[in-house]
């Protein structure tokens, strides 16, 4: 297509058909909205940011109170699944009924979550109650990310994307912190009750302050309720198998290949369900426009090497540098400090040189600095580490960024919560298959270390080994030392899969994305 190789920034292409309104007219640009309904947006990305990053630091505590080591990474693998499905269905919607009643419904589901997850009495519990949490993230992510392109023009998108990345920053820093120090000193319990004022404050806020613009609404077609079951059945079926696979029995045994054998079966069956369903939770064209189809793939890879520094460099903080709670926070907090000022000053780049050239340096310097990692020594200094997850943060900032403003500078009104829903979904469906495929190869490595233990003292299932890394004292010194090897180990093999994760962002910009993004000419910045 010939609009596919315009240029980000060159005015007076013809305007396509996606930059319109739903009615058919063309799509007038959106006046600054006031500041309570900026704060109510920003209020409601601070939940699903602070969720994320206050969890991952508990996980220890967690795992030694309820158990279930082998599958501690569903707390996150089951949580983004649940994300991941919904957001299409939750796009749908609000271009169906409208913003506002999609977004409050995502904070009260969100609400009751956190309070089922603060009354889990183990692992299971915990995993299906998080669940609950992910169906109602699912909402809040869509429905403020495509608000924020529906309120601001695209001259002010940078501005208002920055404060949102800011947020997740704050709480992504806030967040370990505040984990560590409930984990440490009262209960990890308490990381989901603080949602419950949060949640409160932002139903009030929404509610009272945010007035949608009148616009004719999307024709209300049958929603695809059908794909979005299908799809999850499909991937927790696939997850499952990753997660398991390797650890509760072997690759080629039965159970492995019946469980992926399953799921490649029920993806031909939602394959055939979605080319026949009148209004499919992700329709064809986000895959046929070569911009929003290198998107979706770039964005999956860097969902997927995000389960890296976000789920395992706590672990190694505390298991293998020897950090408290709180120290192993830092550590990982220290990527969010750079990541909201790189994704800030990241306007000043992809003006020169365009989106998708600004994204492909991001993730090439990602991908060297995720490979640094697995050259750290094993008695390694925590202020390297923590150097590299800062490096990473600003490396990422020129990524994400770039690519969401490109994405939604392409369509108009009537396409925004499709389009907005799918790169949200790529990146969902990285995350979802990271956690479960990396925590996979984590489990792997630790369990391989664990038979071929030259020492007897070590424990005898992955479940153990959160016991006995809690006291250390109480195991031989070589088997501790063994052990924190082993951990090392796992955790080198999870940063070259991020690596090479890295990488395929790279070949997917390159290969698919067109040169220049075909911004609209009604959005361009004169």
């Amino acid at each position: 297509m010939g609009t596919e190789e315009s240029a980000d920034h060159i005015p007076g292409t013809a305007v396509s058909a996606a930059g319109k309104t739903a009615d058919g007219a063309p799509e007038a640009p959106p006046s600054r909205p006031p500041t309570p309904v900026v704060l109510s947006l920003m209020l409601g990305m601070a939940l699903v940011a602070l969720d994320t990053s206050i969890v991952s630091t508990a996980v220890p505590q967690i795992v030694g109170d309820l158990g279930g080591f082998s599958v501690f990474s569903w707390l996150f693998s089951g949580y983004l699944l649940a994300v991941t499905v919904t957001l299409p269905v939750y796009g749908k919607l609000s271009d169906t009924f409208g913003r506002k009643p999609v977004l409050l419904f995502g904070i009260a589901l969100f609400l009751v979550g956190s309070l089922l997850c603060a009354s889990a009495w183990n692992m299971a519990a915990l995993i299906a109650f998080r669940i609950v949490q992910g169906l109602g993230g699912g909402a809040l992510q869509g429905t403020v990310q495509t608000l924020a392109a529906d309120l601001y023009p695209l001259k002010d998108r940078p501005r208002i994307q920055a404060r949102m990345s800011a947020v997740w920053a704050a709480a992504a820093v806030a967040g370990p912190g505040i984990g560590g120090l409930l984990a440490s000193y009262a209960n990890w319990r308490w990381i989901f009750l603080l949602n419950v004022p949060l949640a409160g404050m932002a139903l009030w806020m929404v509610a009272r302050h945010l007035v949608e613009p009148v616009r004719a609404v999307a024709r209300r077609g049958r929603i695809d309720w059908a794909g979005a079951l299908g799809i999850f059945a499909c991937g927790g079926l696939l997850l499952f198998a990753l997660v398991q696979g390797g650890v509760a029995w072997p690759w080629l045994s039965a159970p492995s290949l019946g469980l992926l054998g399953a799921s490649a079966v029920l993806g031909g069956v939602v394959f055939w369900v979605e080319r026949r369903a009148e209004e499919p939770i992700l329709p064809g064209w986000v895959w046929r426009r070569r911009t929003i189809a290198a998107v979706n793939l770039a964005l999956g890879a860097l969902g997927l090497l995000m389960v890296a520094p976000m789920l395992f460099v706590p672990t190694y903080a505390q298991s293998v540098l020897g950090l408290g709670p709180t120290g192993a926070g830092f550590v990982m907090s220290t990527m969010t400090l750079s990541w909201p000022i790189s994704a800030a000053l990241s306007q000043h780049v992809y003006r020169r040189i365009g989106f998708r050239n600004t994204a492909v340096v991001g993730s090439s310097l990602a991908a060297v600095i995720l490979f640094s990692f697995t050259l750290l020594p094993a008695d390694s200094d925590p202020w390297l580490p923590a150097l590299i997850m800062l490096l990473l943060g600003g490396a990422l900032g020129l990524c994400q960024l770039p690519l969401i403003i490109g994405v939604q500078s392409t369509v108009g009104w009537a396409e925004r919560g499709t389009a907005t829903a799918s790169i949200l979904f790529s990146r969902q469906v990285g995350q979802s298959v990271g956690a479960a495929l990396l925590g996979a190869v984590a489990n792997a490595t630790i369990a391989a270390r664990l038979v071929d233990a030259p020492m007897p003292g070590l424990p005898d299932n992955l479940d153990d080994v959160s016991k006995a890394l809690d006291a250390p004292a109480q195991l031989p010194a070589a088997a501790a030392d063994y052990l924190r090897g082993a951990i090392t180990a796992a955790v080198d093999h999870v940063f070259l899969g991020a690596t090479a994760a890295a990488v395929l962002a790279v070949l997917a910009l390159l290969l698919v994305a067109p040169r220049r993004f075909p911004v609209l000419p009604e959005q361009r910045e004169e």
